[in-house]
């Protein structure tokens, strides 16, 4: 992987960028962050950097499940919401067929189609049911806390379905959980019921848990090559030396320092947009990272801060043709990130056709490869001419190796903002308050005061009701 940040720089792109010195300048609070990187991950408050190393007996088990189950099913079907959700979904669309699903069991390799059901419409799980024979499907149940409404409800509509088709005995087959080892509701009913389950480790929060079982069981379940994620997972964190070090050296370091520098200039908003559609819901996956881990009101003095940087997706070349326009000529206060790919895994050349109109005749001969890496450099060109704040990051090619390494530098560089932020990237209480004013609508017991709190609200004045 390769980090290019020239576009970010005042030489570069005139007054609306970053100053050089403006990073010698930030000794200090680099020098602090620095610290901090290295006694959280010491002391395990950031155990998911360990993931690349100690989930190898993980891995064998969860490969042996795979073969004892892969020939039984049609379909694995991750129930889950957040990253439980939207890690799986990134790493399917960068590694297999765009098409997955719609491929023979033959053309996948044997193995079952992979579906994502992580919202509570009513009308996805009914469609699904219809859509799919649903006995012939293996339900991963995604939850650390086993109490997560949306995931929880799926569940247990999922189990008396199949109870009632199947009987409890064969109904425990299709079933398997993630989640805690100890605590929460979900490892106490696969114990009680019997279901298969694997642990997500319990230092490690949902946004970062990618490669825990979370995304290692859905990806292994659809021939994934899990030992390679972790592997580049590993490569990246050898690059991400901690303690004084040179941050230049470092590319998720700078890529936080310079977001935290462009945030001091009102620069609020970043672009993830890869010129790739395998590695297009990597911005998904991302803009939650980003958003749920420094969007915070209280920095760790407990001083109302109100910081954080909203994380927009983008897909190159599609949103050339809707997006850039504001991006180009819109207010000040964004940052473009591309996520570029030197060698694509296909070739697809364009036939030489109307050689007599030249508004299309010189596409005549042109690779796809060649049009849409040219489109990402003229797009580069044209924002930066406009004085607009632009990086890059470079994959070599999509492989298990490099979406290790992508998602391990997007973890490291969201934890380093954090601490350039003086916040807790750990936390979401903004979350949580949405989850209990839930529970207390519900009449979930223990938030009778959330309800009565509720309740006390001032009712919608209905004139500005139209």
């Amino acid at each position: 992987m390769q980090l290019d940040f020239n576009n970010m720089l005042r030489e570069r792109i005139g007054e609306q960028g970053i100053p050089v010195d403006a990073i010698q300048k930030l000794a200090y609070p680099i020098a602090k962050a620095n610290k901090a990187m290295v006694e959280k991950r010491y002391v395990g408050k950031m155990a998911w950097r360990d993931l690349p190393y100690n989930q190898n007996e993980v891995v064998k088990d969860i490969l042996k499940y795979v073969e004892e189950m892969k020939n039984e099913i049609d379909a694995f079907v991750v129930l889950g919401i957040g990253g439980s959700a939207l890690g799986p979904i990134s790493v399917q669309q960068a590694l297999n067929h765009p098409f997955y699903n719609e491929l023979p069991r033959e053309k996948r390799g044997g193995y079952p189609k992979l579906y994502v059901l992580d919202n509570v419409d009513p009308e996805r799980l009914v469609y699904f049911f219809q859509a799919v024979d649903p006995t012939r499907c293996l339900y991963n149940v995604i939850s650390k806390s086993g109490s997560t409404s949306e995931t929880m409800s799926q569940f247990m509509i999922v189990q008396q379905m199949l109870e009632e088709k199947l009987g409890k005995e064969n109904a425990k087959k299709l079933i398997v959980c993630t989640t805690d080892a100890e605590s929460g509701n979900l490892i106490t009913i696969a114990k009680t019921e019997g279901y298969k389950n694997f642990i997500i480790p319990s230092a490690v929060g949902g946004r970062f848990s990618e490669l825990t079982p979370v995304g290692l069981l859905p990806a292994a379940f659809c021939g994934i090559d899990i030992k390679g994620l972790l592997e580049g997972a590993a490569q990246m964190d050898a690059i991400c030396k901690d303690g004084e070090i040179d941050i230049h050296k470092n590319p998720p370091y700078m890529f936080a320092l310079l977001h935290y520098i462009a945030m001091t200039m009102g620069k609020n908003i970043t672009v993830l947009m890869p010129y790739a559609d395998s590695l297009k819901f990597i911005s998904d996956w991302f803009a939650q990272l980003w958003a749920e881990s420094l969007g915070k009101q209280y920095n760790n003095e407990g001083e109302v801060v109100s910081v954080g940087q909203t994380p927009v997706k983008a897909l190159g070349a599609t949103d050339q043709h809707s997006q850039v326009q504001l991006y180009a000529e819109g207010p000040y206060d964004k940052i473009i990130v591309f996520l570029g790919v030197d060698e694509y895994r296909e070739t697809i050349t364009i036939p030489k056709t109307y050689s007599d109109m030249p508004s299309l005749g010189f596409l005549g001969g042109v690779t796809h490869n060649e049009l849409i890496k040219t489109m990402q450099a003229a797009t580069e060109y044209a924002l930066t001419k406009a004085g607009r704040l632009n990086m890059t990051i470079t994959v070599p090619k999509v492989t298990p190796q490099t979406v290790g390494q992508l998602l391990y530098f997007f973890e490291v560089a969201t934890a380093y903002a954090g601490e350039l932020l003086n916040i807790d990237a750990f936390d979401q209480p903004g979350v949580e308050e949405g989850k209990n004013a839930t529970y207390a609508m519900f009449g979930r017991p223990g938030y009778e005061d959330k309800r009565a709190e509720l309740d006390a609200a001032p009712a919608k004045d209905k004139k500005y009701i139209i």
